[in-house]
């Protein structure tokens, strides 16, 4: 997996402020990550050959299993009940 980090920098000279993108190649040994979590990273031995990064297994935790997110049910709208009055 591809764990890009943000950050932010000030230009010397104009002061104006940018974001620089850093990407770091991790493992993720059980595959519990999707695209937009927010992780943990750390440094490991070299696994491959851009490999030097382990997603921590607490962080991999807290995400929701694949599958598991479901959204609330909508409920119906009924119309409202005429009375006898409003005829």
């Amino acid at each position: 997996m591809v764990v890009e980090v943000h950050s932010y920098r000030t230009h010397p000279k104009y002061k104006k402020r940018f974001r620089v993108s850093k990407k770091f190649h991790a493992h993720d040994e059980e595959g519990k990550a999707n695209v937009g979590d927010e992780v943990t990273i750390y440094e490991t031995r070299p696994l491959s050959k851009l490999k030097r990064w382990t997603l921590d297994a607490s962080a991999a935790s807290v995400a929701e299993p694949k599958g598991e997110a479901k959204a609330p049910k909508a409920q119906p709208i009924e119309p409202p009940k005429e009375t006898p009055e409003e005829k």
